[in-house]
């Protein structure tokens, strides 16, 4: 099994969910006591989300590079980036590492395609939603993006940051999400991206009537994938 290097902290909420589906996974497909290899390099995520407020993409780039270094030099074989809006660096993140980035929307996008939708909606951070990083990685492969009105997308992001990264889930902000949802099923959404890490803490199946593609399961079940070709 190769190791897998976690680049992780954004937030830790949902890190821990990684680490937690990844050793799921990896006992499932090999038994008995069995578990990942794995490195973790947490950062901190208050200085991220400082970064990602002042528009400082480089500097917040620079510092997950040389994170990513550290897991390369530590002996992982490809990295995984916990988060779905810092992908927005994920070509800078790899320019420097002679190892593998494994994309959280390719991963996405190839499990909708398997499901043979052409349209789907993306819930996530207002930089997810509405940068290109992320939906033109999506549209590049057929599929047609949704996102939410400008009132729904400034509830979803004061969620994230205010609620799911704190730890905090709850009830008004779960019926929220379920009014956000169907508006975009109305509008012809066949599935539902949770574009960001921690979503899938809050949100799950039985709050839309359409599939749910919840980033963090299914970056780390393809962590496991990639690890054990």
């Amino acid at each position: 099994m190769k190791t897998i290097g976690l680049l992780g902290g954004m937030s830790w909420e949902s890190t821990v969910e990684y680490y937690r589906i990844i050793n799921q996974e990896t006992k499932a497909k090999l038994g008995g006591l069995h578990s990942a290899r794995c490195i973790l390099y947490s950062v901190d995520f208050e200085e991220i989300e400082q970064f990602q407020r002042s528009d400082d993409w480089e500097n917040a780039a620079k510092m997950l590079r040389d994170a990513a270094l550290r897991l390369e030099k530590a002996g992982a074989d490809f990295i995984v980036l916990c988060t779905n809006t810092m992908h927005k660096v994920a070509e800078k993140i790899e320019a420097d590492l002679g190892i593998a980035l494994l994309h959280i929307a390719d991963a996405t996008a190839e499990e909708i395609l398997k499901k043979k939708m052409k349209t789907v909606a993306l819930l996530g951070t207002k930089y997810t939603m509405e940068q290109e990083f992320y939906k033109s990685r999506l549209e590049e492969k057929g599929i047609k993006v949704l996102i939410p009105d400008e009132m729904d997308r400034n509830i979803i992001h004061k969620v994230i940051y205010e609620e799911l990264c704190l730890g905090k889930m709850l009830e008004e902000s779960r019926i929220q999400f379920r009014r956000i949802i169907n508006n975009l099923i109305s509008h012809l959404a066949e599935g539902v991206i949770l574009g960001c890490t921690e979503i899938g803490l809050l949100v799950k199946k039985e709050d839309s009537k359409v599939p749910l593609f919840d980033t963090t399961f299914i970056h780390a079940v393809k962590a496991v994938e990639y690890a054990l070709r």
